[in-house]
């Protein structure tokens, strides 16, 4: 037997970050308080994996791989406390970001995750610098051939503008913290081609008081709640590129006060029907898509039920060995202290282009939609961001990358729309 000599060295293993199949399913109760540039920021930030001959190879720590990665930028922000135009006070912008990915090597069973942290500091505006921070941690244990355990850990830290409309309090001399935290459990047995999952999730949303510059305080510590839910999939695997499932979701948000600053009780219950499928189209197209219907009760009698479409999308299609495309979207009813509204319709829709003009060097251009309906307000938002950013790689570990983002927010409400660009200049560092 004749074997042909090897040549080279082999491509070495590489960490790909989680890139959360719904990224905007954990921060659900609070997703309409954000904008469409942090929306689109957090998901560009996990880029997609490089050329194998630029990608890190991290460090070896026991039975993990660690993929760990520093990044500075200078730049500028025409509007860092994103507010109104007339009042807006750009600052020479310095961004520090670090992020710590792993994966276990193990022959089965897994454990992964990705931390994420950032600061934005606005020297010529300092009440706008602000921290954000995100993470994912995944565990599957693969108890027998037809039996899998999942679990999940995440959370979510950022600020809310003090121009948004369930805050309103432009005096104030920061942005107030909000944090979401919570987890999964759930399983997942097999029967031949079919599947049946069950997972039970809890979620915790946290809001910081806002300090005005005359010395009061607002309280916010009424929108603080905890949400459960639990979801029963049921899949059926046509073949390896096509698996069509149903979704029965149920979920209860109970707050920390029985009553909020004005008297209303705001605990809720929803249910959700979702059909959809898992696609693996000979690997060029890859993800998953559903479509259904959520109705939501509340407590409190003035408030009323909301009946709402139902869409979920994640999906990857490689268009080309140069060139990806990834498209997300998300709709939910999302929280709200607006009196006399009972939820928010929050949708949400993300797209990114990735080409490769040479093997080191990357352009991706994104954008992102945002659209938030009051129930039983006059309350309209809507809001959209672009983004361009170039990664040029000098070696594995150091790549040079630019960033342009452009946002802009239109709301009826007095003082709550603004627009904002974004320039940034800096270096990588994966050690």
């Amino acid at each position: 037997m004749v074997q042909q000599p090897v040549v080279g060295v082999p491509n070495p293993s590489t960490v790909t970050p989680i890139r959360p199949l719904f990224p905007l399913q954990a921060i659900g109760p609070t997703l309409g308080l954000l904008t469409p540039g942090f929306i689109l920021g957090t998901d560009l930030a996990r880029a997609i994996p490089t050329d194998p001959a630029f990608a890190p190879i991290g460090y070896q720590v026991g039975t993990f791989t660690v993929l760990p990665t520093f990044a500075q930028s200078i730049g500028y922000d025409s509007n860092p406390d994103q507010t109104s135009r007339q009042i807006a006070k750009g600052s020479v912008a310095l961004r520090t970001d670090a992020t710590v990915d792993f994966r276990s090597n193990w022959s089965s069973s897994s454990l992964q995750g990705s931390l994420r942290g950032s600061y934005l500091e606005t020297p010529q505006n300092e009440a706008a610098s602000r921290p954000t921070a995100d993470g994912t941690v995944r565990l599957r244990i693969d108890a027998n051939r037809d039996l899998r355990i999942d679990a999940e850990g995440r959370f979510l830290v950022d600020t809310q503008r003090t121009s948004s409309a369930n805050l309103q309090a432009p005096a104030a001399t920061s942005r107030p913290l909000l944090a979401v935290y919570g987890g999964s459990l759930g399983a997942t047995e097999t029967f031949n081609r079919l599947s049946v999952t069950l997972r039970g999730s809890i979620d915790r949303s946290e809001f910081d008081n806002a300090r005005l510059a005359n010395g009061t305080t607002i309280n916010q510590s009424d929108r603080n709640l905890n949400q459960y839910s639990l979801q029963l999939r049921t899949a059926y695997e046509v073949n390896p590129d096509f698996s069509p499932f149903i979704d029965l979701l149920g979920d209860t948000r109970v707050y920390d006060r029985r009553f909020d600053l004005t008297g209303v009780r705001r605990d809720s219950d929803g249910i959700a029907l979702a059909f959809g499928t898992s696609i693996g189209l000979a690997r060029s197209v890859t993800g998953e898509i559903s479509a259904g219907i959520q109705h939501r009760t509340y407590v409190d009698p003035t408030l009323r039920d909301i009946n709402a479409p139902l869409l979920n999308a994640a999906l990857v299609w490689a268009a080309s060995p140069l060139t990806t495309v990834r498209l997300t979207a998300a709709t939910g009813v999302t929280e709200t202290t607006i009196p006399g509204s009972s939820g928010v319709l929050t949708e949400v829709a993300t797209l990114e282009v990735q080409h490769d003009l040479l093997r080191n060097l990357s352009i991706v251009l994104g954008g992102s939609y945002l659209r938030n309906d009051y129930q039983n307000s006059t309350i309209r938002e809507n809001g959209f961001s672009a983004t361009a950013r170039v990664d040029y790689h000098f070696t594995r570990w150091l790549t040079l990358r630019g960033t342009y983002l452009y946002q802009k927010f239109d709301s009826t409400v007095a003082g709550s729309s603004f627009q904002e660009n974004t320039f940034l200049l800096g270096l990588r560092v994966n050690p």
